[in-house]
């Protein structure tokens, strides 16, 4: 199945984005005190149940501040796709709507964002765990290079967008086209005509060493708040290192401390290191020179909320 255009917002989508930890949810806080706001959550790990401090999922007492939508929706195990991803998504804007607000999408995932605002068509094709299983192995004994080779013959384009070193996304994108018979970019990327006022896309922006400062500082934040704790209650509940799930940043790394593989020193720089990967691969959807965000310097707060608001309230008009 493919998504229709019905299922589409039919107002603005306005989005707050940025890498991780520059401070898109404080902001989203702050914004929430003065507008009508109800979050649409764009973090493809803050989906998971249990996952709540490796993710910097919002607390309770925010939750209780200001309603937030697409979080805790399946367990780790879980497959979670985008096209389950558009479908919550999209209903929790038709129903933040409806409701006389403003629907604010919110997250760091920029492939949720961008699907969201660009309207992509998504294919409703189910996991083909038996092919998954055979493209794993392939890996195994041969590398990654060989499936992306494979994936860029087929599609120029998606071995473009997608990284050698994302086997996940490389073994679907190789299903989609298993199962379809049309190239990936196509499926994947499809666009809805939209007009040029029905996207309204800020960024956060930090230069690199404050945005590293801050991802630092929050790692050692989560560590004090019980991370390892959180990663040991989730082994003990039987849900493997391996998961897809637990790809997000710092939990396999932890896995290996609590589990004695690694002691804490070496845990925290792994961890470390990965965000910054993670932070290089964001700006690669958002990128300071890309003309659909309106960036603003987060190192000047109240100025930045103050302009989102009036970009916000522009766009609602």
């Amino acid at each position: 199945m493919i998504v229709t255009h019905e299922d589409h917002p039919t107002g603005p989508v306005i989005a707050l984005v940025g890498p991780t930890a520059v401070g898109k949810s404080e902001c989203a806080l702050t914004l929430a005190q003065r507008l009508p706001l109800e979050i649409i959550n764009a973090d493809s790990r803050q989906v998971y149940r249990y996952m709540d401090i490796g993710t910097s999922k919002p607390t309770s007492d925010e939750r209780e501040r200001v309603s937030h939508h697409v979080l805790d929706v399946v367990d780790p195990n879980e497959e979670f796709s985008l096209s389950q991803y558009l479908r919550l998504a999209r209903h929790a804007s038709h129903a933040v709507a409806e409701r006389g607000r403003i629907p604010l999408v919110v997250g760091g995932t920029g492939q949720y964002v961008w699907s969201l605002a660009e309207r992509w068509q998504v294919p409703e094709v189910p996991p083909d765990r038996e092919f998954r299983t055979e493209m794993q192995e392939r890996v195994k004994t041969h590398g990654p290079g060989v499936l992306h080779a494979e994936l860029t013959r087929i599609d120029a384009e998606a071995g473009a967008r997608i990284h050698e070193a994302n086997v996940r996304r490389v073994i679907r994108a190789l299903e989609l086209f298993r199962a379809t018979g049309k190239k990936p970019s196509v499926l994947l990327w499809r666009r809805q005509q939209t007009s040029a006022h029905s996207v309204v896309v800020i960024g956060l922006a930090l230069d690199r060493p404050a945005l590293i400062a801050r991802a630092d500082a929050r790692i050692d934040r989560m560590m004090r708040h019980g991370f390892a704790a959180e990663v040991r209650s989730l082994l003990d509940r039987g849900y493997s290192p391996a998961l897809p799930s637990m790809s997000s940043i710092g939990y396999r790394e932890v896995a290996d401390y609590v589990s004695g593989r690694c002691d804490l020193d070496g845990t925290m720089a792994r961890v470390r290191r990965e965000t910054r990967r993670l932070i290089r691969r964001q700006h690669a959807w958002f990128r300071p020179t890309d003309e659909r965000i309106r960036w603003l310097d987060w190192e000047q707060q109240a100025r930045a909320v103050e302009q989102a608001i009036r970009i916000i309230e522009g766009a609602v008009k």
